[in-house]
């Protein structure tokens, strides 16, 4: 196969290293072996001072993994198992498809699936390459100096190298590094789990590292809450995405050609704190295709509840009245809803556990005074179809009630056996004298670091001790008071300074450096199986602030304490997106920003406006100006707010039947317009930061204070139907200025789209749709026409039923034409709730010629207001130039509806049959 490399190639530059302990440079490759042994299948390469296995999950996902050996290593003395395994263990959290065997397998192993060894094709070996060959993929392994670059074979181009001459190296600092070569002009970076700024990174360096990242800036903050080192490259001139996965939990830095030097072609690099340089390149071409085979390995976005879905109200302020809480509560939950504003969740702030004394915070405490009866507070609201969500801390204060159980337990994070001092016998606990375990007789030895209200202890949630002492205490104090819900807060174990501190590692034994950033999601892990315990057949609603690779699998996330400004709700919106790429669906930021002063009017108002598209779409704040948001605080904007609240819960069957695409398939459903439209180029560069709502619809809500004009980029290729005018048709290929007032949530809908709404559902737990809407456009060009179809997805919204096909999947399928067919085909064994139709097609050329449903044609109406008074008809609207009609449902899971804008020549009288 011929090779075709962009960029151009330096004279050969000689690596060096200085001392075997300090700065290693991967030099020439040495031997290359093939290894097929016990169940795997790969290729050992061996250079000076580095081994390196290569292995394929699939034909589109290759994983290599860099290891660095210690000095004085005698490879001679290694059989070919030691060198394939000897000091790379494989212990992944993250992972959930794998080919090879894992010491986590049994205890992910509800999750976990093994496939088996993909045998790429040795294609070329000579004394300068190595080519492995898959159907789609040739990896070529450069041997002098050893470097790496794939080709897509369907097309002979390179779409993706390592920098030639210098690809992974350790520095005396021991941190690792990868680099890549880059074409500045033309690449572009996507992803990178919870980032600041736009959606794209080029020429950013950021920091991955969990932090409690209050009040962030929102345009320029490295370090988040999140830790999810998975970015998407694509070339703008060739088009074909990559993605990139790093298999290591330690803190790292990503640089997207941010730094230069002369020495070098332009690149960028992975530099890492520890472990190897573990990782996988994930083939595409396209966006969509990377993101279904990062989320094969990761895992899908858990299936939310339709109630998580709805308005969670929440403040730190309603928790922190000096008595009776729940009681102010009531009084603020009956003002929303008697203002317009529905409510189905509520975030019970970590005021419920502060101490009566002190009001210091004591997870899985409960302050009597603020809430004299939890179990009569939860049935309340419950009986309202209100979940109430308690906010959870994994810190333990030296007062913490549990302090002791935690502590008898063995269950909580520890200081380096190296710094852990005697204790004099006259501090030993009472109770545990007698032990002879030093884990129980020497409180000393675990790790005390900073944390809310003074000093404090971390549970380790990679100690199935840990994880068993939390969610015995989560169990009995939380989820039997009457939720089925989670709130994980504060859990990037920001207060462990000491990255040596020591975690349990099921038993291995690891150090923070390495887990810190797995802590949280194995605290979502261990809320999942606390849930299964008291509610078998419930499904788990968790949320997380912070979270690692594959958080989305167990948990719905948030931005973390963001900060009140008009720059916060733009760049948020980058945040969302970036999440969603780095598979991440189920995502939001607190609507009216949590830290700083209250909102102004406007920008509560565009925050809403915007927030009603986000999966989670919560109002949450710890005003420092003694307020608190809420919706209806601002009279003046209220008929505005209320729409927009109207507009989430009409698009709630959409939303939850996008959930559920990302739940099977992974994808988002806030998409950055390159996603949906991969061949215009000028969606790459698009900084508006307007988005797609799922595949049909753009939105482009206002971010800026005092605005008139909103710019927006339409995608080339397509008409846009614009829903606020009358269906007012723009071409695409262009930057429009759209005017917008107080009430203007600008959206579009593409010329090839379904979308499916109700206006039945105002309360989540007890309202069903009876009449579903249906919005067709299926006026592109025929080569746009394809696929042009829609799951609508229905379900008891809370059990776990639909895992064994209690369900109601509708596949809504259009063929288009003047004869257009709007298909139906339902699966699954409960019946959709929904008895009416009223869809409304597109059709701004004509009206039509006949509407039928499952072969019985609709009568035409010709005045609007006897259709307005019918069950069932069609009517031609001149005004939006669209065919409304309305139906009963057909008594059986398939059927067909027909309409037909075949011309009909009234004068002539010519057969129209």
């Amino acid at each position: 196969m011929a090779l075709k490399p962009w960029g151009v190639e330096l004279p050969h530059v000689l690596a060096h290293s200085v001392g075997k302990d300090l700065f290693v440079f991967v030099r020439d490759v040495e031997q290359v072996r093939v290894y097929q042994q016990n169940g795997e299948s790969g290729f050992l390469v061996l250079a000076p001072q580095a081994r390196v296995k290569v292995q394929f999950v699939t034909t589109d996902i290759v994983r290599i993994r860099v290891h660095f050996e210690a000095a004085g290593v005698q490879r001679e003395q290694m059989s070919l198992d030691q060198l394939w395994c000897q000091d790379m263990p494989e212990r992944s959290y993250a992972l959930v498809q794998t080919a090879w065997q894992d010491e986590l397998d049994e205890l992910l192993a509800a999750e976990r699936t093994r496939l088996p060894a993909y045998e790429a094709q040795i294609e070329v070996d000579d004394e300068k390459h190595t080519c492995l060959g898959t159907d789609t993929l040739q990896l070529v392994l450069h041997k002098h100096p050893l470097s790496f670059s794939l080709v897509d074979k369907a097309t002979g181009c390179e779409v993706y190298a390592d920098l030639p001459e210098r690809a992974y190296d350790r520095d005396h600092l021991g941190r690792l590094t990868h680099y890549n070569r880059i074409d500045p002009r033309n690449d572009h970076f996507f992803g990178f789990g919870e980032t600041t700024g736009h959606v794209d990174k080029k020429g950013r360096h950021m920091h991955l590292c969990p932090r409690d990242a209050i009040g962030h800036d929102p345009e320029f903050c490295e370090s988040m809450y999140k830790h999810i080192p998975f970015y998407v490259r694509v070339n703008a001139q060739q088009g074909h995405y990559v993605g990139l996965l790093y298999n290591n939990s330690h803190d790292a830095i990503f640089d997207m050609g941010n730094e230069r030097s002369g020495y070098w072609e332009p690149y960028s690099f992975y530099q890492v704190d520890g472990g190897d340089i573990d990782f996988f390149l994930i083939n595409g071409p396209q966006l969509k295709d990377v993101i279904r085979r990062f989320t094969d390995l990761t895992g899908k976005s858990a299936m939310p509840t339709l109630q998580s879905l709805g308005f969670t109200a929440s403040t730190m302020y309603y928790a922190e009245l000096d008595r009776d809480c729940d009681r102010e509560i009531y009084k603020v939950l009956t003002k929303m809803r008697d203002s317009g504003i529905p409510v189905d969740n509520f975030w019970l702030a970590s005021g419920y556990s502060a101490g009566e004394k002190d009001k210091l915070r004591y997870t899985f405490n409960w302050n009597h005074i603020r809430f004299p009866h939890p179990e009569e507070f939860f049935a309340t609201l419950n009986a309202q179809g209100i979940n109430v969500i308690p906010n959870l801390k994994p810190g333990v204060l030296m007062g913490h009630p549990y302090k002791q159980y935690y502590l008898d337990r063995g269950a909580l994070v520890k200081v380096p056996q190296a710094k852990v001092n005697p204790v004099p016998a006259e501090d030993k606990v009472a109770a545990n004298e007698a032990s002879t375990d030093p884990a129980v007789t020497n409180p000393q030895q675990y790790y005390v670091g900073r944390w809310w209200g003074g000093p404090g202890y971390f549970v380790d949630f990679t100690n199935p001790q840990g994880r068993e002492a939390w969610s015995h205490l989560l169990q009995e104090n939380i989820l039997k008071m009457g939720t089925k819900t989670v709130w994980n807060d504060n859990c990037e174990f920001d207060g462990v300074e000491d990255r040596e501190a020591v975690v349990s590692a099921e038993g291995k034994g690891g150090t923070m450096d390495e887990y810190k950033a797995i802590q949280s999601n194995m605290m979502a892990y261990t809320a999942r199986k606390a849930i299964a315990a008291v509610y078998p057949n419930e499904r788990p609603y968790i949320i997380n602030r912070a979270g690692y690779t594959g958080i989305q699998r167990y948990a719905q996330v948030w931005g973390g304490d963001n900060l009140t400004d008009w720059r916060t709700l733009k760049f948020n919106v980058g945040t969302i997106l970036g999440m969603g790429i780095s598979g991440v669906a189920n995502m939001g930021c607190d609507i009216g920003g949590f830290a700083g002063e209250a909102p102004e009017a406007e920008l509560l108002l565009r925050w809403v406006q915007n927030g009603v598209f986000q999966p989670r779409f919560t109002m949450n704040s710890a005003n420092n100006d003694n307020t608190v948001t809420q919706p209806f605080m601002y009279p003046e904007y209220q008929e505005e707010i209320k729409a927009a609240y109207a507009l989430r819960y009409h698009y709630m069957v959409y939303l939850y039947s996008l959930m559920r695409v990302a739940h099977l398939e992974g994808l988002s459903v806030w998409r950055p317009l390159f996603m949906e439209f991969p061949h215009d180029v000028r969606c790459l560069e698009d900084q508006s930061l307007s988005f797609m709502f799922g595949p049909s619809l753009l939105v482009a809500t206002v971010l800026e204070k005092g605005q008139t004009e909103r710019p927006i980029y339409l995608p080339a290729g397509h008409k846009w139907y614009d829903l606020n005018d009358n269906f007012k048709v723009y071409e695409g290929g262009q930057t429009i200025l759209y005017p917008v007032i107080a009430a203007s949530i600008p959206m579009f809908l593409r010329d090839n789209a379904i979308v499916v709404a109700s206006d039945d559902l105002k309360r989540l737990v007890f309202d069903k749709v009876k009449t579903l809407q249906l919005l067709v456009a299926a006026t592109a060009t025929v080569d746009a026409q394809e696929n042009l179809e829609f799951d609508y997805y229905e379900d008891d919204g809370h059990s776990k039923d639909f895992e064994h096909g209690v369900y109601a999947n509708t596949h809504i399928k259009v063929l288009p034409g003047e004869h257009m067919e709007i298909r139906f085909n339902k699966t699954g064994s409960l019946e959709h709730s929904y008895e009416q139709l009223r869809v409304q097609v597109v059709s701004k050329t004509k009206g039509a010629l006949f509407v039928s449903c499952d072969g019985q044609e609709l009568t035409r109406y010709l005045v609007a207001d006897d259709f307005h008074e019918t069950e069932s008809g069609w009517y031609y609207n001149m005004s939006s130039r669209v065919i409304e009609i309305k139906c009963r449902k057909p008594a059986k899971d398939d059927f067909t509806m027909v309409v037909s804008t075949k011309h009909f020549d009234l004068i002539g009288m010519e057969n129209n049959g």
